[in-house]
């Protein structure tokens, strides 16, 4: 195909004029930007035109900045490295404002020497989350990625460079994010912080050169530990480091001791604190042990009473299955191991397995201790740990309390950018207040007899045993088995030892978030319609056993974003969690990607062979003027969406919108998304519609 005819200088003066009209004036004419556009080929005048216009929705000043210096750029960076300088330029826009912005697009020279010193190398905004989902397949408590200057942890987020180029080529960068990562979390894992660091170093002249010496004898350490159970990552770590002095060899065999801890390297550390120091690996970065002490200590103190509150509730449970309540103190034990982060809990003699929340919580607790300390099985008896007892952070509050103590940051999608804005959306999450107590009882006398089809129904999607036959033992005989064998041996031919019949269990490993448009737009019947259906799936779900959350989500441009607890996955279908759902009402704006970014992470958290994200929706989304309304909220709903796809989470949405059609193809698929017409019949067929998506 031929190539097109460039514009001319007219035409895109033309044009120009259109995109650029907020930032010309007398002294700065479209045409002198035109006239360095006209030599370019048809394709770059395009790419310019286009970008041109991403960068002047923002602000008109951006867009001329951009095209003034774009062939320039070109020349020097060509298009994907002009597209990144560009996108710099916008990320500091939204970051630190205008005056940066336009510094960034004037420093092209600056860029290019920089671009050139990095070559293949790896941002960590590009690796983010693969690096999440690789260590939330690793033992111990889940960690948090952030970008800073300096690389280390505080046993609960890993500070990370925000870009790394210490090798030619892009897979070498990356292996090093990855060794980077996985050296930090073994800190956490295997207690690098789990001894009071500041009086070890204070008994040093130089406590720095100290500081260094136990970075690196606890590197040498972690990298044994890991070769016990994660023989990969081990060889991962030696592979970027160099050859240990022939000081340091035996170090290497002395920490292969499945209980070797940081107070071995602390022993250490006087044998070698006056040798030369080697050179640091390259994945080392630096110890913050007054930092780490800080967090560690305040994760210590909440998990205590978070756990001393969950034992109590624990046994408060067992109890109540029980003819008679025991008297006295609870008597509660527990064998754990730090090696595999396994546990057996007992409760007044009983065995126990515990819920999730409560098993990560003690795992959490066997990393920070080795162990599970003998005071912390010490519960009082029923009631001892009331809600208001607890920090408030703790307690179950409405939106202040919550919006006190802070909202997470989430990236947001501009498909104009095809880029992320960096931490656009604060996102705060709260708990439902409860509604009319009455409401569910209600609700459930109005569709008694709906409800029980309903339940019929689910019911028989639990399946029934399979027989699988001809196997060597089993719970019964095999007849048709038993009589060939006969025949077989009568005929001279060796029988079959295959003739036992086993059954097996034909289970569910199903886990769905239920995401709830609570905006504003469902006020009235819309909203009576939802709170009904969520009753209607509770019920039903109940009797099929699958495990699922509720979550609501509203918000007020990209600073207010709210998601809203109405059931958690741990949380038992009680009163209070009916009273919640009585108390859904309708709030603000539907800005429903940062809300899928954020429930798909609670989802993913769940293990489940089949996890669904099941949106209850009336509209597109939308909200209150910052540009999120139409194209753009469109399209970070469905970059999110994928997002989650990208994870293995299956999304699903029912909506009442009669406009739906123009727009949920695109951002769900073909296949999985419902219209639902008319609303009085939400709760019925939402049920029917999760039934047919599940069976």
């Amino acid at each position: 195909m031929a190539e097109r005819t460039p514009l001319s200088q007219s035409e895109l003066e033309e044009q120009l004029d259109d995109i650029l009209c907020a930032a010309l004036s007398s002294r700065r004419s479209a045409a002198a930007v035109a006239a360095g556009i006209a030599p370019l080929s048809r394709a770059q005048q395009d790419f310019v035109l286009s970008w041109a216009q991403v960068a002047a929705h923002n602000v008109a000043e951006l867009g001329y900045q951009f095209t003034a210096q774009a062939p320039q750029a070109l020349a020097l960076l060509g298009q994907s490295g002009t597209e990144k300088w560009l996108l710099r330029a916008l990320d500091a826009y939204d970051k630190q404002g205008l005056y940066p912005a336009c510094a960034a697009l004037k420093d092209l020279v600056g860029y290019k020497r920089g671009s050139d010193a990095a070559g293949e190398g790896v941002a960590l905004a590009g690796v983010t989350r693969v690096l999440e989902l690789f260590l939330r397949g690793l033992s111990g408590r889940r960690l948090l990625l952030e970008a800073a200057d300096d690389t280390w942890t505080d046993t609960e987020t890993i500070y990370l460079p925000e870009r790394i180029a210490r090798y030619p080529a892009r897979e070498q960068n990356f292996r090093l994010y990855k060794a980077i990562a996985v050296h930090h979390w073994a800190q956490a894992r295997y207690g690098s912080f789990n001894v009071e660091l500041g009086p070890v170093l204070a008994d040093y002249p130089m406590p720095e050169r100290a500081l260094a010496w136990l970075n690196l004898l606890e590197a040498i350490r972690l990298e044994a530990r890991m070769g016990r159970g994660f023989a990969g990552l081990a060889a991962l770590l030696a592979a970027l480091r160099p050859e240990l002095p022939a000081s340091l060899a035996p170090v290497h065999g002395r920490f292969l001791r499945a209980d070797s801890s940081v107070a071995d390297s602390v022993l250490l550390l006087r044998e070698f604190y006056s040798l030369p120091l080697p050179e640091p690996f390259p994945y080392m970065g630096s110890l913050h042990p007054q930092r780490a002490a800080q967090v560690r200590g305040e994760r210590i103190e909440k998990e205590r009473r978070a756990l001393y509150t969950e034992l109590t509730q624990l046994r408060q449970k067992l109890q109540a299955g029980r003819a008679e309540l025991q008297a006295g103190e609870p008597e509660l034990d527990a064998e754990s191991s730090l090696e595999t982060l396994e546990f057996e809990l007992q409760i007044d003699g009983e065995a126990v397995a515990p819920p999730e929340d409560v098993a990560k919580l003690l795992r959490s607790i066997i990393q920070d201790f080795g162990e599970i300390p003998e005071e912390y099985l010490l519960a009082s008896g029923p009631g001892a740990y009331a809600a208001e007892s607890l920090p408030q952070s703790e307690s179950a509050g409405g939106l202040a309390e919550s919006r006190a103590a802070g909202g997470r940051l989430y990236d947001e999608w501009d498909f104009r950018r095809r880029d992320y804005r960096k931490d656009w959306c604060v996102l705060f999450e709260s708990e439902v207040l409860a509604g009319d107590p009455a409401y569910v009882t209600a609700v459930r006398a109005r569709y008694a007899g709906q409800i029980a089809q309903l339940r019929r129904r689910f019911e028989a999607l639990r399946g029934e045993d399979r027989l699988l036959r001809r196997q060597q033992e089993g719970e019964d005989i095999d007849f048709d088995a038993v009589v060939e064998a006969y025949a077989d041996r009568r005929s001279g031919i060796e029988p079959s030892e295959r003739l036992f019949v086993q059954r097996q269990r034909s289970e569910r490993n199903i886990a769905v978030m239920f995401m709830v448009d609570m905006s504003g737009s469902t006020k009235g019947w819309i909203n009576a319609c939802e709170r009904e259906a969520l009753v209607l799936l509770c019920e039903a779900l109940e009797a099929l056993g699958d495990r699922y959350a509720i979550y609501g989500f509203s918000g007020w441009t990209r600073k207010r974003c709210d998601i809203y607890r109405i059931k958690t996955f741990d949380d038992a279908y009680d009163e209070a969690v009916r009273g919640r759902i009585a108390g859904v009402e309708p709030r603000d704006y539907t800005r429903m990607g940062v809300a899928i970014r954020h429930l798909a992470g609670i989802l993913n958290q769940v293990e489940a062979k089949t996890r669904i994200l099941f949106t209850l929706s009336d509209g597109k989304p939308d909200d209150f003027h910052d540009g999120y309304r139409g194209d753009y909220g469109i399209e970070d709903t469905r970059q999110a969406l994928i997002e989650a796809r990208q994870t293995g989470i299956h999304p699903f949405c029912v909506t009442i919108d009669e406009e739906a059609r123009d727009y949920l193809p695109h951002m769900y698929g073909p296949a999985s998304w419902v219209l639902i017409d008319d609303a009085g019949q939400l709760p019925l067929k939402t049920a029917e519609v999760y039934r047919r998506l599940t069976s």
